[in-house]
């Protein structure tokens, strides 16, 4: 801070830097906020109020004087509108009572209670004008006038709509639907959904009461497939617990487009009620429907019932072109088909009851061939993978190859294990292969040892037995003459 002499030079001024101005200024302010504070909750009301039209409201006052050293002398209420001028509404005095010196509110306000300390009032049939600014102000004394302040308010709920716009199909864009939301506060919000490829505008419009309405208009170029589509209007405000929703229907109007049907090319002379049938699209409905033939007249043959062409019998006067024209408010339509009349009936191959039944027989030899292929395939695995199925026989214990020769040729039942010593015979699982015819071979029984020869060499001790080569040529040929079908035995194996 510098201070300007009269010769232009400048002087700093020591004490405004000083420690203690500046804990002065500080304990100066907090002085100032806490006496506005004290002032400010000395009138007690609530600063903001909501309300509708129609309804009543409490506006609530009371004087806090914590000392009681300040005397009340009057107490006014004060209306202040958003566009207007302070202007009492409702006074109270102690000794002159009350007084509502506003015509606008009067008979809609009464004090609640009839003292200084707390002059609450009441409005009733509340409008949508009375939102404002109200201030209970008190005359006390010593300190002068004491006032707190409320706000008013005013919510309204809007009157949603919504409508279909019928329009005619075209290349321009137009107005298909409307939505509003009329005397609404605050202003409502609208939003359309749909899968049209339109678009909407919106636009507000504020009422002399403070209310707003808004209009929202969809827009798009209209085609015959637009007809009957539907989209949703949906209107947000305040004043509502969820979005108010709307579906529309549209309404397309367009001329009819024609089609016939009903001809076969199969009309031979001699067919009865050959029909065919006029076919229109259209919106609104066709007003009137007209057949007519290319060569004049109708056939005598030919009857018009409505829309249908009916040939009560097939000759060659109906030979010709046939036209249905159709017509609603926004225009005609025609169409045309030619008969051509044959002299006899062409048959035409259609689905037989027969084949119908032969496809479903061939669909199930071909159900039963997979599920048969399935089942050999499973019962190869099976096989494969599975323990054998014949089971080799018991080992037997021998004791000689007498016992071999007496034994029975009936495969053995019993088991018995063997023990070191034992003999074990291996059989086979089929005749051995032998040259018994031919005695003039070298050897006998697969060209191995001979184990059978003469009888009577078996009355031979054991031990003489042992030792000796047994040399086929040192036994009776005979005894190697064997039927076929008796019991072979293998070289013995010693276990």
């Amino acid at each position: 801070m510098t201070r300007d002499h009269g010769d232009g030079s400048a002087a700093r001024c020591s004490c405004c830097s000083s420690p203690l101005r500046e804990a002065l200024l500080a304990a100066a302010a907090l002085v100032l906020l806490t006496a506005q504070g004290v002032v400010a909750q000395k009138v007690r009301v609530e600063e903001e109020l909501e309300a509708y039209p129609n309804e009543s409201v409490d506006l609530r006052c009371q004087f806090i004087d914590g000392g009681g050293r300040t005397k009340l002398t009057q107490v006014s209420w004060i209306w202040e509108p958003s566009d207007g001028q302070r202007d009492n509404i409702a006074v109270y005095h102690p000794i002159y009572g009350q007084s509502f010196p506003n015509v606008a509110f009067k008979d809609r306000v009464v004090f609640l209670h009839n003292t200084l300390e707390n002059p609450s009032i009441r409005i009733s049939n509340l409008k949508m004008s009375d939102a404002g600014r109200y201030t209970c102000e008190y005359a006390t004394y010593p300190s002068g006038n004491e006032q707190g302040t409320t706000t008013l308010v005013m919510l309204a709920k809007p009157k949603n709509s919504a409508r279909v716009v019928t329009v005619q199909a075209g290349t321009k864009s137009v107005v298909v639907a409307q939505c509003e939301a009329v005397d609404g506060k605050p202003a409502a919000t609208i939003k359309w959904q749909t899968s049209l490829g339109g678009n909407h505008s919106t636009s507000t419009t504020s009422g002399p009461d403070g209310t707003v309405t808004v209009r929202s208009e969809y827009r798009l170029v209209p085609t015959p497939t637009d007809n009957g589509r539907e989209l949703m209007c949906m209107v947000e405000q305040r004043t509502q617990e969820r979005p108010w929703v709307y579906p529309v229907t549209l309404s397309v109007e367009y001329p009819p487009s024609v089609s016939i049907e009903g001809y076969d090319h199969n009309w031979y002379v001699g067919r009865s009620d050959a029909v065919l049938t006029c076919l229109a699209n259209a919106n609104p409905p066709p007003t009137t429907v007209t057949w007519t033939a290319a060569s004049g007249l109708l056939p005598d043959t030919v009857v018009v019932d409505g829309n249908k062409l009916v040939v009560r019998k097939v000759d060659d006067a109906v030979n010709t072109t046939f036209i249905c024209e159709v017509r609603n408010k926004h225009g005609a339509s025609r169409e045309q088909i030619t008969t051509v009349v044959i002299e006899r009936r062409q048959l035409t191959q259609g689905p037989s009851t027969g084949a119908v039944i032969g496809g479903i027989l061939g669909a199930l030899a071909v159900i039963g061939i997979i599920v048969g292929a399935v089942c050999f395939i499973r019962k190869r695995q099976d096989d494969t993978e599975g323990p054998p199925k014949h089971k080799p026989p018991p080992p037997v214990k021998m004791g000689s190859s007498t016992e071999m020769l007496n034994k029975p040729s009936a495969p053995a039942t019993e088991t018995f294990p063997l023990t070191p010593g034992d003999v074990y015979y291996e059989t086979t699982g089929s005749e051995p292969v032998t040259n018994l015819d031919d005695e003039t071979s070298g050897a006998l029984n697969g060209g191995t040892t001979p184990v059978l020869g003469d009888l009577a060499t078996y009355d031979h001790d054991v031990d003489d037995y042992h030792g000796n080569d047994l040399d086929s040529s040192n036994h009776d040929p005979s005894g190697a003459n064997i039927a076929r079908g008796e019991s072979f035995v293998s070289p013995a194996m010693y276990v």
